[in-house]
């Protein structure tokens, strides 16, 4: 996959690992989502999945006596990460976690697996390599929150310079992984 793509599904894993880890179809779970979505901004979310505000009281008011069927968990789980992302992005909490007081976050490349490819038409051997993300946090959380594959990209081609020869040989990638 292209550079700006891995780091969009490491940013994707950074923050559902960082969220509510109980399943919806647990009692936790959905108590826990439903919580999360008790605000205006929340309760919006719902409504834009099809849930209404009447339907989410009387979940709660019932004390498990009425539960979402498994469709409307689904709608649930799908309202609250759309809305924790949007709140991590708001608050600024993903890039002060990227930037880390500006020492940056270590990332590690891992190339394209070419094994596959005969012999002739492999690449010469490429390490997986280690490099430190710095100054660049508020700007990715950015464009990973406005799904702005120009944006990865860009930032990619960044990070990459600090690579120096080796520059064309990380622009497609197995995946990424941040240390964050």
């Amino acid at each position: 996959m292209k550079g700006g793509e891995a780091l969009a599904a490491e940013l994707n894993r950074i923050v559902y690992s960082s969220g509510i880890s109980s399943p919806v179809t647990s009692k936790r779970g959905l108590s826990a989502r439903l919580r999360y979505l008790d605000s205006k901004a929340g309760r919006e979310a719902l409504r834009q999945q099809g849930i209404s505000p009447r339907t989410v009281r009387s979940w709660m008011a019932g004390k498990g006596k009425a539960a979402p069927t498994a469709r409307n968990l689904a709608k649930i789980d799908s309202a609250y990460w759309t809305r924790r992302r949007e709140n991590v992005v708001r608050s600024g909490w993903l890039g002060r976690h990227l930037d880390n007081n500006g020492q940056g976050r270590r990332m590690e490349i891992h190339p394209v697996d070419d094994r596959a490819v005969p012999t002739e038409y492999r690449r010469r051997e490429i390490s997986q390599r280690t490099v430190t993300l710095r100054y660049v946090g508020e700007d990715l959380a950015k464009a990973w929150a406005e799904q702005d594959q120009d944006g990865l990209d860009e930032i990619w081609d960044d990070v990459l310079t600090e690579l120096d020869s080796d520059y064309n040989a990380y622009a497609y990638v197995s995946s990424v992984g941040i240390n964050a």
